[in-house]
């Protein structure tokens, strides 16, 4: 793809970029989702969310994109994406042509298996009146059912994201813009974090169960909007607060406007923003999420302790958690796995011999503090048990005398429809097996899960709120919008 950056606002739907990607990685843990990240008046509006989708860079790590709005030259459109890291995607050159005062970006990571720039974000249309960019973080759960009726009734389709959804309802509708996005977004149902630029508006909404995180900062006189906090402390930009479920937020040369299209049913934040996919310097609804790992940690010490000589944890989401655990317990904390960070999150491995050995290449025991010790491993979650398998099999083969495993949330058991790629139940080993069936599974000498009871008082939260405001539908199967198990649980983004 050449280096110069399209400024016509045609979606280009490419060829297929899957060679280097592999989608069977070495770890079964839960993917991550997608990030976004928007700007609204200020003069480097690609500089900052260059910056603030490298802080979300942890949330996808297959393609990212920008696209600016440059108010001085009647809000046209400058884009580039492409397959890749940001900073690969990204160059000083191709930074330069993306002028604007206002932008969305993205970075995602495809759980429908369809790893492709056409499907990159954001995504780009010409409709009547304009040039229409969309980036989102989450899942339409009832996307298959609008697109066939779309179909039907004469639109095409130029991408299989869920995303392209919304903009075909906007497009479709004879109202006025806001108008015809406020109803698009009443039709939708999941969990979503939506960014809908025009040459003239920054559209801003949360699903009406707040299900994706989204928050919104101030730079001076400019506004900023983030999946997560993280991304303000590196742009140096003040956190204002989360974007409210149901809201809609309105940006043009008028300034801000507040509005509703939902209602607020249920409060249901994923739980596994708080356990896993976050990163620990962020904030989601008031709650650093370094600070209630520790205290999940903590919990899950009183409710399963394990006289042991050191307590370890996963990198990176589980070390928290671990020095919790270790404060709580009084015993001695250590880094007894190390994680490579120069592998990526996806690797390809052609046989089962290199499949082994790539666990090593990612995660690697330090044989000096764990031979001759009983070790208490914890770790955030486990899906289908191969990995929590291979890591107490890294400290055995390391000297580890005893690996007792401890898990910082309750048993996966059900599927998310909401923007993670999980498995089908049948894959969940919790959905089928008991813990000691697990036990034996992972090959650990004890095993045990944080309760329900004790991860949602770990968290913290809105008391008077069901579950405290979070969504326990992978633990519990209490799924605040209607899904059935043939629902697409593909992420749009």
């Amino acid at each position: 793809m050449s280096d110069e950056v399209k400024s016509a606002p045609l979606l280009w739907t490419g060829d297929h970029y899957n060679e280097g990607i592999g989608r069977d990685d070495i770890f079964d843990k839960l993917r991550e989702e997608c990030g976004v990240f928007g700007v609204f008046g200020h003069p480097d509006a690609a500089g900052l969310s260059y910056y603030g989708l490298h802080a979300l860079q942890h949330r996808g790590e297959e393609s990212a994109g920008i696209c600016t709005a440059d108010s001085k030259d009647g809000g046209k459109f400058n884009y580039f994406r492409d397959m890749g890291l940001v900073k690969e995607v990204f160059t000083k050159d191709r930074l330069d042509l993306l002028s604007g005062d206002r932008s969305i970006g993205h970075v995602r990571y495809s759980t429908s298996g369809e790893s492709q720039l056409g499907n990159a974000q954001p995504l780009i249309f010409r409709y009547r009146d304009g040039d229409l960019a969309v980036a989102t973080n989450g899942n339409i759960v009832n996307a298959p059912e609008i697109r066939r009726e779309l179909e039907m009734s004469g639109s095409i389709f130029q991408t299989s994201s869920d995303t392209e959804v919304i903009a075909h309802l906007i497009a479709r509708s004879s109202k006025d813009f806001v108008t015809a996005a406020k109803e698009a977004l009443q039709r939708i149902v999941g969990g979503f974090a939506f960014l809908i630029m025009t040459n003239d508006k920054l559209l801003v909404a949360s699903d009406p169960h707040g299900l994706r995180p989204l928050a919104m900062g101030r730079l001076g006189e400019s506004y900023v909007f983030s999946s997560e906090t993280c991304a303000f402390e590196t742009i140096g930009a003040e956190y204002v607060r989360d974007v409210q479920p149901g809201e809609l937020l309105i940006l043009d040369d008028s300034g801000l406007q507040i509005e509703r299209y939902a209602t607020i049913e249920r409060r249901a934040t994923c739980a596994m923003e708080y356990i896993y996919f976050a990163r620990p310097d962020s904030d989601i609804n008031g709650i650093n999420i370094h600070s209630a790992r520790k205290r999940m940690g903590q919990q899950l010490a009183i409710e399963s302790f394990m006289d042991a000589d050191i307590v370890t944890g996963v990198p990176d989401s589980s070390i928290s958690a671990a020095i919790g655990y270790a404060e709580q317990t009084g015993i001695p904390y250590e880094l007894g796995l190390i994680k490579n960070k120069y592998t990526g999150r996806t690797f390809i491995q052609p046989s089962q011999e290199l499949r082994e050995k790539g666990v090593k290449m990612k995660l690697s025991a330090v044989r000096k503090v764990v031979e001759g010790k009983r070790v208490v491993m914890i770790d955030d979650s486990i899906v289908r048990g191969t990995t929590s398998r291979r890591i107490v099999n890294l400290l055995r083969e390391a000297g580890a005398t005893e690996v007792h495993v401890r898990i910082t949330s309750p048993p996966f058991k059900n599927p998310c429809y909401y923007g993670i790629d999980t498995p089908d139940r049948k894959e969940l080993i919790a959905s089928y097996r008991t813990i000691e069936e697990i036990r034996q599974e992972i090959n650990a000498d004890s095993l045990a899960f944080l309760s329900d009871e004790g991860f949602v008082d770990s968290v913290g939260g809105n008391e008077g709120a069901y579950n405290r405001g979070m969504c326990l539908a992978c633990f519990d199967n209490d799924y605040p919008t209607p899904v059935n198990e043939e629902s697409d649980k593909s992420c749009s983004c």
